[in-house]
């Protein structure tokens, strides 16, 4: 499994941090920036270069950074296949990864403190689908429309 991770400037700090998180844990993951702090750059780049991977690579999984989480959201759940949320705490991360099989967790760099990040990262990290069949039906679903639309 590989990560990508990917922030604009409002994210890029705490993308940082998730970057050293992943390392120390000896996760494999992709940096797809920002590489460095400018004020004038787009979360949407950072989130469509995130979501097109995921939606690519069944088994990856994307982790955004923007200052509220929910434009990186937005932009991520345009692509086929990509389940993405705005983690809020960590029962909902894991609720995210067992019941709907979220492929990329969003985060919001200005209402989240570090501990909170890191805790909620794990979470969707450990936690996996667990694949019963209600869920998979959802799922089913959510494929249905998107051949749809």
């Amino acid at each position: 499994m590989i990560i990508y991770i990917g922030s604009d400037h409002r994210g890029y700090e705490l993308k940082e941090k998730i970057a050293k998180w992943l390392f120390e844990m000896e996760y494999e993951f992709t940096d797809l920036g920002a590489t460095s702090y400018d004020p004038k750059d787009d979360y949407v780049k950072y989130a469509q270069e995130v979501a097109s991977l995921v939606a690519d690579d069944k088994e990856a999984l994307g982790i955004l950074v923007c200052g509220s989480g929910v434009g990186v959201e937005v932009v991520a759940n345009k692509f086929d296949g990509i389940r993405a949320s705005v983690g809020k705490n960590v029962l909902q991360v894991k609720a995210g990864r067992i019941d709907d099989d979220m492929n990329v967790l969003a985060l919001a760099s200005d209402f989240t403190i570090e501990k909170e990040a890191k805790a909620m990262l794990i979470a969707f990290l450990e936690s996996r689908f667990s694949a019963k069949d209600r869920y998979k039906r959802r799922l089913d679903d959510i494929t249905k429309i998107e051949a749809n639309n």
